[in-house]
């Protein structure tokens, strides 16, 4: 059945017109009057509706049931990246969210070929977030990952708040410096559900700077491998381990 994101509060037995993007949707379905679909709003679960009327440009619903279906893993996984370039952006981003990623901070980092500020940036962290929603939409996801504004990486590592000893999330930095520790080990020790949180570089890495300002942020440097992988292929192996 069709799911499309509804962002607004949603109560059994409402009528009401469906957002502009999720009408356009059912539009190009040629869906028709009394067909049903399923709304979710990313706070939990989703409804059944049941569409009373398809006009040229909007689209009106009458909400049925509530079901309290869940498909998030059971820990939260938060990804922090330098941007990779081109359309590699958008492909991550749509896979992180389909594997059921919390959250999503794209980065600005000394080796970042892809440059974004102001209307330019705004535009982009919109689209990237319309591409998780998409994503859930098709995967069965009921929560959308938030897709933050764009940063510098050093001005984020400041803004974290401090790591803690008694601290129960776990602050992964991939890193293909010697001596770092197996990703697999370092979740082998968290707790079963505590956040992680990973710190990914572009294409060219991070710079020693910046992985020092990794490290004194309370990050462990860890590896996937003695192999070299792009680094949208690193973040999403990344956070299938996590997830797993």
């Amino acid at each position: 059945m069709p799911r499309f994101h509804c962002p607004t509060p949603l109560v059994e037995g409402q009528a009401l017109a469906l957002p502009a993007a999720a009408a356009r949707h059912v539009q190009v379905l040629r869906l028709q009057p009394a067909q049903t679909i399923i709304l979710f709003n990313g706070q939990g679960g989703e409804w059944d509706a049941t569409i009373t009327r398809m006009g040229r440009s909007d689209v009106e619903v009458v909400l049925g049931a509530h079901h309290a279906t869940e498909r998030e893993p059971a820990r939260a996984v938060h990804l922090a990246l330098g941007m990779p370039a081109n359309e590699r952006m958008d492909w991550l981003v749509e896979k992180a969210a389909e594997l059921g990623v919390a959250s999503l901070q794209p980065l600005h980092t000394a080796h970042s070929v892809l440059r974004l500020a102001g209307d330019r940036a705004m535009k982009k962290q919109a689209h990237w977030q319309s591409v998780a929603v998409a994503a859930c939409e098709q995967c069965g996801g009921n929560r959308v990952p938030m897709v933050h504004p764009v940063s510098d990486v050093a001005a984020w590592l400041k803004a974290l708040a401090p790591a803690t000893a008694g601290q129960p999330g776990l602050r992964c930095l991939l890193s293909l410096a010697e001596g770092t520790q197996p990703l697999a080990s370092a979740l082998a020790q968290a707790p079963a559900r505590a956040p992680v949180w990973f710190l990914s570089g572009p294409e060219g890495g991070l710079s020693a700077t910046e992985d020092a300002q990794a490290r004194a942020a309370g990050f462990l440097p860890v590896t996937l491998g003695p192999r070299v992988l792009r680094a949208e292929t690193a973040a999403l192996a990344a956070l299938t381990l996590a997830l797993g």
